[in-house]
């Protein structure tokens, strides 16, 4: 099969590295055309619908992995959408659209592949507007679309803005304190990287219905402080944690715009928020890593990294 990769992050990274390691075709298009192993290069800005259609050309799937700053989400995520919809309509490629939970707004419960869309903050409003672009052009019959819904990232590469990343872990692993937003006693969805990268691919192979949401398998979800206990009694450390105060923040927020977008999302870290994807692991048959391994596999990464 052959695959155009829109971002080459840290998910865009990891779905090329295996895609290329599945005898796939793999064409990785970013804005500086960067060299990628085992992959064909192009340069594209991901607004630009004809040069994304150009990159497209003959490929089975677009997978839209890329992510502008949070604070210029209004702006540059409309025209993403619709250069990638424009580029799938061109070229017959299914496109596979990396999102998140945003939409949803503050739950009242898990959330499912079909709970409503009830968020009022500006960058779920974006989320959803968007994927609403890709749903009707899927119904309209134009594109066959799809979009893959995770909750906050963990694994090997996640880095200081990934909630449960290198600022997390790595002053926890030190016997230091963590710095983190919100309450370190709700309950919350993680979602293991590979596991992401295995929803995406396999939703890409699915031969039934388009123009639907599927959420990445994340395991049982926990609060940080379980799992601050979790890691100091299996590598011996002494570390803990302790939230941001809000109003710090708030101020913080008044002369940067991406901590004041967090700022605004921080309701996730505040009361549950978990991610439900029975439907998912049916139809699609992917499953989350053990909590166990995936906690290790992420550790390890970070303590050899450093």
């Amino acid at each position: 099969m052959r695959h155009l990769v829109v971002g080459h992050g840290l998910i865009g990274s990891l779905l090329t590295q295996e895609l290329v390691a599945r005898g796939d075709s793999v064409v990785v298009a970013t804005r500086d055309g960067r060299a990628v192993p085992g992959a064909t290069s192009a340069t594209a800005d991901a607004s630009d619908a004809a040069a994304l259609g150009a990159a497209a050309v003959g490929a089975d799937t677009i997978f839209l992995v890329t992510n502008p700053p949070y604070d210029r989400w209004r702006e540059q995520w409309p025209p993403i959408f619709e250069a990638a919809i424009t580029a799938a309509a061109a070229s017959g490629a299914a496109l596979v659209v990396m999102g998140n939970l945003y939409s949803y707004g503050v739950p009242s419960g898990p959330m499912t592949e079909t709970s409503p869309e009830t968020t009022t903050e500006t960058k779920g409003l974006v989320r959803r507007d968007g994927w609403a672009r890709v749903r009707e052009a899927t119904e309209r019959g134009e594109i066959r679309g799809v979009e893959v819904r995770a909750s906050d990232y963990f694994g090997p590469g996640a880095g200081r803005n990934a909630h449960l990343g290198s600022d997390f872990l790595g002053p926890v692993l030190a016997s230091k304190t963590a710095r983190i937003i919100g309450d370190a006693d709700a309950v919350h969805s993680w979602s293991f990287l590979p596991d992401i990268v295995a929803t995406l691919i396999a939703a890409a192979h699915h031969t039934g219905q388009w123009g639907r949401v599927w959420h990445v398998p994340s395991g049982e979800p926990r609060t940080r402080t379980a799992i601050v206990a979790e890691v100091n009694a299996g590598w011996g450390s002494s570390g803990s944690i302790r939230p941001y105060p809000t109003a710090m923040l708030k101020a913080l927020g008044l002369v940067n715009g991406e901590i004041r977008e967090i700022v605004a999302s921080s309701y996730q870290f505040r009361t549950p928020f978990v991610i439900d994807s029975t439907e998912t692991e049916r139809l699609l048959g992917v499953s989350a890593t053990p909590w166990s391994e995936a906690l290790r596999t992420t550790v390890e990464s970070l303590r050899t990294a450093g």
